[in-house]
């Protein structure tokens, strides 16, 4: 087992998931409940991670974030320092990447909610906020689980768009899932299927945990 390369990888989905959720949370909602002009096309982009090629997604990232580019100038001048090759760079390849993992199943648990039930709460005098966080919120929770689930998961086994944003810098951006391609380049097979079995237990409990939502929702509508 890699531990810096799983220390690095563990830091990364963490930190995905802390700064996805808000964001799926209000555009989630957002595209749940309203329906405005180009509704769809903001969808099709939440969407697009999901059917480009990861090495397509990380090249344009990696060009976006290049000191020629406007927001690589931008950072650069605001920070001092570049994006390619860093820990911040690959985690805002990561957001970009996980950002339908985060958005779709909230979105979903939202459609879910009756319309008529926060029409119920505004009655009995309460504001759209409170409706939020004592009502609708304790409906959609497992859709904030599976939410969570899905991106910690994809974020550690995550490899062509950290790999063209980030390189392999030890203890940088050398994730599991490129030290795993690295052992395989060096005829170590034991090592790799070592951490490919840690990735493919993850995986495994990541489904486990959404598809045991999903039944005790349909179980508790039954």
């Amino acid at each position: 087992m890699d531990w810096t390369a799983l220390s690095v990888s563990l830091r990364l989905s963490a930190l995905t998931c802390l700064l996805l959720l808000p964001v799926g949370l209000w555009l989630g909602r957002a595209l749940a409940l309203s329906r405005f002009r180009g509704r769809a096309l903001c969808e099709a982009l939440v969407a697009l991670p999901l059917v480009m090629p990861p090495t397509v997604l990380g090249f344009y990232l990696m060009q976006a974030f290049g000191v020629q580019a406007p927001f690589g100038a931008f950072w650069q001048s605001l920070t001092g320092g570049g994006l390619n090759f860093t820990f911040t760079g690959i985690l805002l390849a990561s957001l970009v990447a996980n950002l339908p993992f985060a958005v779709q199943p909230i979105q979903r648990a939202f459609e879910t909610i009756p319309p008529n039930l926060r029409e119920a709460a505004w009655c009995s005098g309460l504001s759209p906020s409170q409706t939020l966080w004592r009502i609708e919120l304790p409906l959609v929770w497992p859709g904030l689980v599976s939410a969570l689930a899905l991106t910690f998961a994809h974020t550690l086994g995550e490899f062509g768009v950290i790999l063209m944003v980030g390189g392999a810098i030890e203890g940088e951006t050398r994730t599991l899932a490129i030290a795993i391609y690295d052992r395989v380049q060096a005829f170590d097979e034991s090592g790799a299927a070592v951490m490919s079995a840690m990735l493919l237990l993850v995986s495994f409990l990541t489904i486990g945990v959404v598809y045991g939502l999903a039944g005790r929702r349909r179980w508790r509508r039954g």
